[in-house]
């Protein structure tokens, strides 16, 4: 047996570990790599080793509650709030006093911030009511996670108490949405322009897709510098039109956590993963989502009665992988 590792992942890694990033073709080598390798455990060891440094050994929690549960009729496939999916018939918007009570027990346990998500056809104006609601009655910084929007929205988010928005660009987009990738990127540079900290996450990843689409993604999020990115896999729901491929195993995203974590070089201020799990904090994560509301993974209308985490165990998950979620974050300095 030998513990040496193949002299090209070596140059890789010695090349990432530093912080100054990795090329397109260098990504691809490491996605490649033998799960079950030990070029694969260096990888993960060189990307656990950047975000620990370059972090501080923060471990960050940031809380999402879906504040309506709705059959959006966008039909993205692999969201469980849709039309086509019919899991739920009727739109729930859940009331101002039980968002704010979901925003004082994240507040309680010292959630680093409040990621409010909604489904596509959510009033805007009920969102930024919801954002000076919160505002004024909490002490966590708010991220919005909703449709596109334009310069003037953007504006007003900020207004109403907003510091950030979360906005991906879905692998699949135009394909598994009726959404334009140009328009989603169009919607990146508005945060930027009003100045809105942008957050990213390479999503929903399947077996389906190719390397080269979800390394893709890791460079947009290289390019126009997100506060955090990181990688999710895509959990089916029960009837979607997506189960027929499966899932990605927990250790194959971990493996796309650490190349993210090297492609993104010194750009992030955090580095996410989703679900919760342990494997990826050794490999590049350490931003955990624990939830509450609707969930474009569940078939509960509140995901904290069904696949949500709590605060507490996202916590515990950080502490068992040797992070410290007790402290400030680092995406709001």
């Amino acid at each position: 047996m030998t513990w040496k590792i193949a002299s090209k992942t070596g140059e890789i890694l010695k090349k990432g570990s530093d912080g100054s990033g990795i090329d397109r073709d260098e990504a691809l080598y490491l996605m490649a790599l033998p799960l079950r390798s030990k070029d694969t455990y260096a990888l993960m060891e060189a990307a656990d080793t950047l975000s620990r440094e370059t972090f501080g050994n923060k471990g960050e929690n940031h809380f999402h509650i879906g504040l309506n549960v709705a059959p959006c009729p966008l039909n993205c496939s692999f969201c469980s709030l849709t039309v086509k999916a019919g899991i739920f018939k009727e739109s729930i918007d859940f009331s101002d006093d039980q968002i704010l009570e979901w925003a004082r027990y994240g507040e309680s346990r010292k959630a680093d911030s409040l990621n409010l998500m909604t489904t596509g056809n959510f009033p805007m104006e009920r969102l930024l009511h919801v954002g000076r609601l919160l505002r004024d009655n909490v002490d966590v910084p708010l991220v919005a996670n909703t449709r596109d929007i334009t310069h003037e929205e953007g504006e007003a988010l900020l207004e109403a108490g907003f510091v950030g928005a979360y906005h991906a660009v879905r692998l699949g987009e135009g394909r598994d949405t009726p959404l334009k990738r140009d328009k989603r990127i169009e919607t990146i540079k508005v945060l930027k322009d009003v100045g809105l900290r942008w957050m990213n996450c390479v999503e929903p990843v399947g077996p389906e897709h190719e390397a080269e689409e979800i390394v893709d993604l890791m460079f947009l999020a290289r390019e126009y510098e997100a506060t955090y990115s990181g990688v999710m896999r895509r959990v089916n729901f029960p009837g979607s039109p997506m189960e027929k491929y499966g899932m990605i195993t927990e250790r194959e995203m971990s493996r796309m956590v650490a190349v993210s974590r090297l492609v993104m070089g010194t750009v992030p201020k955090a580095h996410c993963t989703h679900e919760p799990n342990s494997l990826s904090l050794i490999a590049g994560g350490n931003l955990l989502f624990p939830e509450v509301g609707s969930s474009p993974r569940d078939g509960e209308a509140d995901t904290g009665k069904g696949r949500g985490n709590t605060v507490e165990n996202c916590a515990r998950i950080h502490l068992e992988t040797g992070w410290d979620p007790t402290v400030k974050s680092n995406c709001f300095a």
